[in-house]
């Protein structure tokens, strides 16, 4: 018998403490006067009206057990049934060990073996598509938990950098099991490398250890370089949806929901009329939870299928891209 995998259960957290737009504009205007400004046509663009942080005691890992707990609760397994934890996340505890074994121990999951996916906001589908594929080539794996977890606050100059305005903290996560009917369709994955000087951490790794120097400097937290231009995800977002269509051999007027990386409103906007999908066939998040990086594909799914926005039977597609650039695209059947 051929042996497919689905998702049979989702889960999210998100912390409480919540930073307005308002707060997040006082602080830029105690940088520079000007700043407020940006924070409002910020606003206008991406429709991030606010965003929550994690207390300064807690780490990525913390935010990922507690999303983990709620999938796994939706599921109706428990810890000791896993048998592999996939964690995407840019931001991780520590560079090693890898943050998924520090959530191993943190739930118990004493049968699983983890791995992390570092592609930034293109993880979630990224590990998505790996979970299938091993569930489908694998007869012993029988749960396998996708996680995203973000916590890119922690890294960054939040009071005094501007960009900050787009960092929520927030964990989202999926359970995948052995099905006798498709669950996972097709995927689709692009990069361009060509990006990478343009958005991260360029301090801290190989290339350049962390020194007093660079730390003071403020070169081992985020910091956006160069602007990425619109068309690598106006343009791109609908190619890969046509693509991983093409793979599934489905048509994209088939397609029941769409679940976008939460960055911008108007680029979900846009991305749909190309597409000729109607807006309602799509979800976002932003505007009360801001933008969650490596969490936004599966917390807004989960808050999509709880809503009831997404049902059984339908073909949801989730594309996520993320500095570097990486792209990932992937179709699922709900059971």
């Amino acid at each position: 018998m051929t042996r497919y995998a689905t998702i049979i259960g989702t889960g999210r957290y998100l912390p409480e403490n919540e930073v307005t737009n308002e707060t997040f504009a006082k602080w830029m205007g105690e940088v520079s006067p000007k700043l407020p400004e940006v924070v409002g046509k910020f606003e206008a663009s991406s429709n991030i009206k606010t965003r929550f942080y994690a207390p300064d005691d807690w780490a990525t890992s913390d935010l990922a057990v507690e999303a983990a707990r709620d999938a796994m609760s939706d599921a109706g397994i428990t810890a000791e049934d896993l048998d592999l934890i996939i964690l995407g996340t840019d931001s991780p505890d520590y560079i090693t060990p890898a943050t998924s074994v520090v959530i191993q121990h943190k739930l118990g999951a004493v049968n699983a073996g983890t791995y992390d996916v570092g592609c930034a906001c293109a993880s979630f589908p990224t590990g998505l598509a790996q979970a299938a594929g091993l569930i489908a080539t694998n007869p012993s794996l029988k749960y396998v938990l996708v996680i995203g977890a973000y916590m890119m606050h922690r890294l960054s100059d939040y009071k005094h950098d501007v960009i900050s305005f787009f960092y929520g903290d927030g964990a989202g996560a999926a359970v995948l099991a052995p099905s006798d009917k498709p669950g996972f369709i097709s995927a689709k994955f692009f990069a361009d490398g060509s990006y990478y000087p343009n958005w991260g951490i360029y301090a801290g790794g190989t290339a350049e250890p962390a020194t007093v120097e660079n730390v003071q400097s403020g070169k081992t937290q985020v910091r956006l370089i160069t602007a990425f231009p619109p068309e690598v995800n106006n343009e791109g977002w609908p190619k890969r949806i046509r693509e991983v269509a093409e793979n599934g051999n489905f048509k994209i007027e088939d397609i029941d929901f769409v679940i976008f990386t939460q960055v911008r409103l108007n680029s979900i906007k846009l991305v749909m009329e190309d597409l000729g999908l109607p807006l309602e066939k799509a979800h976002w998040i932003m505007d009360k939870w801001g933008y969650t990086g490596s969490a936004c594909l599966p917390m807004a799914f989960d808050d999509a299928r709880k809503l009831g926005k997404i049902k059984s039977g339908d073909l949801v597609v989730f594309i996520g891209s993320g500095v570097g650039y990486n792209q990932a695209a992937v179709a699922f059947r709900m059971p």
